[in-house]
């Protein structure tokens, strides 16, 4: 087993009240919260702040639980102007001793995608940095902004816009009008 801790907020298992569950709380520094937003290419991180517990789960397993908050900054996906996003997310990972890895090349991914081998350690601390990049929005958008539609086509053909993409409209509106022959 690892004599050295992963990182300052890691806690060693053996460590761990059986009967009490372990708090913990998070406020990286100014320093941390660029460093982290440099890794998560964001443009800012404010306000980071993870929070919780980690509990005994049965005999052998623990718990983690807790609350993770921070203000993201990082630029809109459509204009590149800065768009500034709140995450308050509920965090939870099952840390099991009996944990089975699959190996096969073309296994499907589990279900429970909270749940952990148990090792030596329970690091809070990565489990906010997994936590944070997965809450993060893919492509944030400003208010407002559009990607609006780019029509390209040979001169002298109509051009196909997602309207006419779209097989079922031109359906509704034949039966729309079936419907109302028939009410005629």
């Amino acid at each position: 087993m690892s004599q050295t801790a992963p990182s300052t907020s890691a806690l060693r298992v053996s460590g761990l009240a059986q009967n009490a569950p372990t708090p913990f709380a998070i406020m990286p520094d100014t320093q941390t919260m660029e460093g982290l937003a440099q890794e998560l290419d964001l443009s800012g991180v404010r306000k980071l702040r993870f929070e919780g517990q980690i509990a005994a789960h049965g005999a052998k397993d623990w718990l983690l639980t807790g609350k993770l908050g921070a203000t993201v900054t990082q630029p809109c996906a459509v204009t590149l102007v800065p768009v500034t996003t709140r995450i308050d997310v509920p965090v939870r990972r099952l840390y099991l001793r009996d944990y089975e890895e699959i190996d096969a090349p073309e296994a499907e991914m589990p279900e429970d995608d909270e749940v952990e081998p148990l090792g030596a350690w329970v690091d809070p601390e990565a489990v906010m940095v997994e936590a944070l990049s997965l809450a993060v929005p893919d492509f944030p958008r400003a208010d407002g902004a559009e990607l609006g539609q780019v029509v390209l086509t040979e001169p002298g053909v109509a051009p196909l816009t997602d309207e006419a993409a779209k097989p079922f409209a031109g359906l509704a509106d034949l039966k729309s009008s079936l419907d109302r022959d028939t009410d005629d």
